[in-house]
């Protein structure tokens, strides 16, 4: 199989991934894990990548996200769903493409210090991305909603939108676009008070300087937070603040976000 090994800590390899890749055999769930597929989706699904102990966490309408052992070590098994109405043709080079994009997005932002997973292995044939296992880790959306619902103090949500803001600001300094912000591709890796947090999902992501960019980016992040989190304006206020306060380029951002804002209130009012 034709395939790319990338790492940042030392962890490459030749071709594609063995069925035994950590000398334990092919594991289970795996004939499981892709019946479940095939039936959410009403059509046959490319099999399921061979990682030892694999388990399906998560059927997306772009990929299937596995968990299992890459090498012995916790990773993440990211299959994307190839589109039945494209050409072959199209889609191989897409895919190709939107993986290979992954892949750098991911490298460019753990060199930038940003916290993103370890890429292990990407294999072009079946159009898989083997990655770290944030273990222990929850989504930046079930954190929220877990503080909302424990109706405790929220202001250590504050400091997490602020946290937010900072984090997303070194990324757009780095022409680095991620394309689908979402509170539920943003990581909390524990302990949660530290506020680590871990960029995930660049699938979409690309390079781009322009201010437009970076504000539609934002602009995508404020309606998923806002409609994901009900009465939380004053903590995305709080995390546009702290990125226009972190950022160089910010400036130039806001004000595209103003703009983007405005566009998409004209188009609300038309229907």
């Amino acid at each position: 199989m034709a395939a790319a090994a990338v790492g940042t800590d030392g962890v490459r390899c030749g071709e594609a991934a063995d069925p035994a890749m950590d000398g334990t055999g092919t594991g289970t769930g795996t004939g499981t894990a892709t019946a479940t597929a095939t039936a959410a989706t009403g059509e046959p699904e490319p099999e399921a990548p061979p990682l030892p102990g694999l388990q399906l966490v998560h059927q997306g309408a772009e990929a299937r996200v596995y968990r299992g052992l890459f090498l012995g070590r916790a990773a993440v098994a990211k299959l994307r769903i190839p589109k039945r109405y494209r050409h072959p043709a199209l889609e191989e080079r897409l895919s190709r493409r939107r993986m290979a994009q992954e892949a750098r997005s991911l490298l460019r932002c753990r060199r930038a210090g940003i916290s993103a997973p370890v890429v292990y292995f990407v294999d072009y044939v079946t159009n898989s991305i083997y990655l770290e296992d944030i273990v222990g880790s929850i989504t930046v959306q079930d954190h929220i909603n877990s503080v909302q619902r424990s109706e405790n103090d929220t202001s250590s949500l504050l400091a997490l939108a602020e946290k937010m803001g900072e984090v997303l600001a070194r990324m757009h300094d780095e022409d680095l676009i991620h394309g689908d912000l979402t509170t539920s591709n943003i990581l909390l890796r524990p302990p949660m008070e530290k506020l680590d947090l871990v960029l995930i999902d660049f699938g979409l992501s690309f390079i781009s300087g322009l201010p437009e960019d970076k504000g539609v980016d934002l602009y995508v992040l404020e309606k998923a937070f806002l409609s994901t989190h009900p009465d939380t304006e004053t903590l995305f206020q709080a995390l546009l603040k702290s990125y226009a306060a972190a950022s160089k380029k910010s400036g130039p951002v806001i004000k595209k976000l103003d703009e983007v804002r405005l566009r998409g209130r004209k188009r609300s009012m038309v229907g």
